[in-house]
């Protein structure tokens, strides 16, 4: 896609954006699984560096490479948007995201706050982002810490200290949702997604 033209009958990006823990993940995977959302939007996988964890399948969750095979695909041009989290790289894939809006269809994108003002230049008129707010910073840091068990606590420290500095720039979101009740976050992240979606 070499130009951004704002053809009606492409899909939208929807960019969900917030702090580790803030539950962005939970929140876009719920949108995808509702039987009428789903049919329009697809989420986009990562590809990273870091190492599979339990439970997480190849191709599923995230496309697994290593270093080397990360660097291919930035000197390809074939990653969008990059960033370097805790000694790991994550991409977003550029194929399969302009595939799925020239079928019409809608993809929905996990990022970090430099990920989604990178996908927001690239696509201005095809995209939304939404910013998840945690409820307190010590609820987030009990997440953070829930989430993290057996985790380094530099890593934990880390995390937290990120999630500080993402608060502050939610302001630059389309849409803010405060995850203090997952339903009703989803509630409000499905409303958001029809009337984006209808317009």
């Amino acid at each position: 896609m070499k130009a951004d033209r704002g053809n009606n009958k492409q899909g939208k990006i929807f960019v969900i954006s917030g702090p580790s823990g803030s539950g962005k993940t939970t929140l876009l995977a719920r949108l995808i699984k509702d039987r009428k959302a789903g049919k329009l939007l697809k989420k986009s996988r990562s590809v990273t560096t870091r190492p599979k964890r339990s439970g997480e399948k190849e191709g599923k969750d995230y496309s697994f490479v290593n270093s080397q095979e990360f660097k291919c695909l930035l000197k390809e041009k074939k990653i969008l948007e990059w960033t370097r989290y805790l000694g790991y790289y994550y991409g977003t894939p550029r194929e399969p995201l302009e595939k799925q809006l020239l079928d019409g269809k809608s993809i929905g994108l996990c990022l970090d706050l430099n990920g989604a003002r990178i996908i927001k230049k690239l696509y201005p008129a095809r995209v939304v982002t939404i910013f998840i707010i945690p409820p307190s910073l010590h609820a987030l840091k009990e997440r953070i810490r829930g989430r993290c068990r057996g985790t380094d606590q530099k890593e934990v420290r880390e995390r937290i200290f990120l999630a500080r500095k993402e608060l502050k720039s939610s302001g630059e979101f389309d849409y803010r949702i405060l995850n203090q009740s997952l339903p009703e976050a989803i509630k409000e992240l499905k409303n958001i997604f029809w009337k984006e979606t209808a317009g």
